[in-house]
């Protein structure tokens, strides 16, 4: 296979040598263009038709994100932003970026070359492998969720990763306070997941946060992992509540799907519903199969409608998957679910 032809875009001319000094190092990846803002990456994307563009939040003349909305209805690319610890990288996502990295301040040269050739090198080989342009072409409205009662003891485990911001969005946008508590890891790093938590609270008729040990899982309430820690279900004095401990990586990843599915098919069994969502690789695969074995019902989204179709293919080559569905679809079938 050929290397990956990548773009970098970056309006400092030191980062941007860092970047694609560090991208050619890798002999998987060739950095075939360089730019300092959007005019420059407009022309240098015709130019040298790159296979994945690096993208700065902040750029002079047109901001990265203004660049993003001109360009994926035109030229759908994948794009991996490197973004400050700024919320407007979910604006980024929800214009067609594929993923983020945090830019890196203050590393030593150890860490800057763990960040460039580990961290930045993987997202953009796996960006290479997405779909772009995809999500927006299903049908939303063919999928309302039905009304439903929905029993006590019930509760929702969510998994995503590559994508997933914007799939989690489809699906929590669509439940309404009925329903029951809902546990989410997204693989994201310590400060964006807050970020994201309050921005799917401002957006979404259940509250969101970002969860913290003690924190009793709710109806009508969606709790997210933080980063950098591992969440788990746990019942105390018969409820329901998150346990936030630890940052060892499970599948590589912190907070790793794996741990919550494995703890919610120990203590929630029969009584939970999980979901898993768009990414690479296959964080959580087999702790949803343990959900199956321990009687909860299990829907992974279709290969249509993911950006990475790894994690829900996993799961359903393993047998872990139920209901292989479109994003768009699956919380009326978690409705339909629960109701049973």
């Amino acid at each position: 296979m050929r290397p990956i032809r990548v773009l970098v875009v970056d309006d400092s001319l030191m980062f941007r040598n860092l970047l694609v000094q560090g991208l050619d190092a890798d002999p998987n990846i060739d950095v075939v263009a360089q730019a300092q803002d959007a005019y420059e990456a407009r022309d240098a994307i015709l130019k040298y038709r790159p296979d994945v563009m690096t993208l700065d939040v902040e750029l002079p003349r047109m901001s990265g994100i203004e660049f993003l909305r001109k360009l994926m209805p035109q030229y759908p690319l994948p794009v991996v932003m490197i973004s400050a610890l700024n919320d407007k990288v979910f604006d980024a996502l929800e214009a067609g970026a594929v993923d983020f990295v945090n830019k890196p301040t203050n590393l030593s040269r150890e860490q800057l070359n763990d960040f460039l050739t580990q961290e930045l090198a993987a997202k953009v080989k796996i960006a290479s492998t997405a779909k772009v342009g995809r999500l927006k072409r299903v049908d939303a409205d063919s999928v309302m969720s039905p009304t439903s009662v929905v029993g006590k003891d019930r509760i929702v485990a969510i998994g995503a990763s590559t994508g997933g911001t914007e799939a989690i969005f489809e699906v929590v946008k669509r439940f309404r306070r009925d329903i029951p508590g809902v546990v989410i890891v997204q693989h994201m790093p310590p400060g964006f997941t807050k970020m994201y938590a309050d921005r799917l609270n401002n957006q979404c008729e259940v509250a969101v946060k970002e969860a913290q040990t003690g924190d009793r899982v709710l109806p009508g309430q969606v709790l997210i992992a933080p980063g950098d820690m591992q969440m788990r279900l746990v019942k105390v004095g018969g409820m329901y509540q998150v346990e936030c401990r630890g940052n060892e990586r499970v599948n590589g990843h912190c907070p790793s799907v794996e741990v919550l599915f494995n703890s919610v098919a120990k203590i929630a069994g029969k009584n939970a519903v999980g979901v898993i969502l768009t990414g690479m690789g296959g964080d959580g695969a087999k702790g949803l199969l343990a959900m199956r074995n321990a009687g909860a019902q299990t829907i992974g989204q279709d290969e249509a409608t993911c950006v990475v179709y790894g994690m829900p293919k996993v799961a359903f080559d393993i047998g872990a998957v139920q209901y292989q569905m479109p994003v768009t679809a699956i919380a009326g079938k978690v409705y339909s679910l629960l109701s049973k």
